[in-house]
């Protein structure tokens, strides 16, 4: 038994399922997807994009000289677009990509790296609410259009626009699951602390960004001992594994509990960065047991002589180069160490916005 083509009406506009499925159809043979189903990208909708920017579509926000390929506005429109964005999430998008592409690693070989790795998008500000991204539970999850979108929009512009896709461009071994998903609102109303993006010199309606080589958990909801907890933090970010130069770089997303419980005994976010950088690190003897207890004039980490290995080894170069966020919910002591590609320039970058943005009721 078949079921018989069916026309939908919505806001007394007839729908045409037979013909979304042949742009859809269209975009996959024309390379222009991810693996998953595209929004066909109208002039009308890239125009309504373009409208909530208020930014010149031929406006250039990057070049990766390496490929000789530019991204302007309308080509990131076009791609937000397609990702599932509504229009009115299109500055959010346009921020997100201004702020990676100031990262200088997404200048050099960041987007074609052997690791693969994932942009953290992290959002501050009024809009998060009013736009509808997760601030809460299952931050780091799925599930929810704006976060999902804004995320997939990135990922659909290195694709289509620097021509960066696996097998071609693209050089990752493995790469990882969350390659173009990883965006998460910060959950400003459970945190102790002035919002990310305002600590770091930019108020209201912001995004921060850099590239993950990825992201563990750490689930400690037993201890009341401040120092207890920032050890097992410590201990993940030391270990040896990811940990390939002289130093690496790291952070961590906190969940609410985790948040107070540290601010509750007198810590700040700087403080909470200051200790985690003193004590996040190997001795040379137990990098010399992985064979990585030197770095070479390049800084790659090789096995050494391990003259003194008992001398410890920080992880961590300066605790200024720490993200330290807020984001979860506050049902179990369980946050995030998300590990830096390379570095993080520690800049923000604002959300602005063009014209009233036109809701999108479809």
């Amino acid at each position: 038994m078949t079921a018989a083509p069916v026309q939908h009406e919505q806001h007394g506009q007839s729908l045409d399922p037979a013909a979304a499925q042949s742009a859809i159809e269209h975009a996959y043979e024309q390379g222009w997807t991810d693996g998953l189903p595209v929004v066909p990208a109208t002039q009308d909708l890239v125009d309504r994009f373009l409208a909530a920017a208020g930014r010149p579509a031929d406006e250039v926000l990057s070049h990766l000289k390496q490929v000789d390929r530019t991204v302007t506005v309308e080509l990131l429109a076009i791609n937000a677009a397609m990702a599932g964005c509504r229009p009115e999430y299109f500055p959010v998008v346009l921020a997100a990509w201004q702020a990676l592409a100031q990262e200088r690693t997404t200048g050099g070989g960041g987007w074609q790296s052997t690791s693969g790795p994932a942009p953290l998008i992290i959002v501050n500000g009024p809009l998060r609410q009013e736009l509808g991204f997760n601030s809460t539970g299952g931050v780091f999850g799925p599930g929810f259009r704006a976060n999902a979108t804004v995320a997939r929009a990135i990922g659909l512009t290195v694709r289509n626009a620097y021509g960066i896709r696996p097998h071609e461009l693209e050089q990752a071994t493995q790469g990882l699951p969350g390659r173009w998903s990883i965006c998460l609102a910060e959950n400003e109303e459970e945190s102790p602390w002035a919002p990310l993006a305002e600590d770091l010199g930019v108020s209201g309606n912001a995004v921060t960004s850099t590239l993950l080589r990825t992201s563990e958990f750490v689930d400690n909801r037993h201890t009341s001992d401040p120092e207890q907890l920032l050890a097992d933090f410590a201990d993940t970010i030391g270990r040896s594994g990811p940990w390939i130069f002289r130093n690496a770089g790291a952070g961590v997303v906190l969940c609410p509990e985790h948040a107070n419980q540290l601010a509750k005994a007198g810590f700040s976010r700087a403080d909470v960065a200051a200790w985690l950088a003193e004590h996040a690190g190997r001795t040379t003897g137990q990098l010399a047991a992985v064979g990585k207890d030197r770095a070479n004039e390049n800084g790659v980490r090789f096995p050494g002589d391990a003259k003194d290995p008992d001398q410890f080894q920080r992880t961590i170069a300066d605790p200024a180069s720490m993200i330290v966020a807020v984001a979860g919910s506050r049902n179990a002591g369980i946050s995030m160490v998300v590990r830096y590609f390379a570095d993080w320039s520690g800049k923000p970058v604002a959300i602005t916005t063009g014209t009233s943005p036109q809701k999108d009721d479809r």
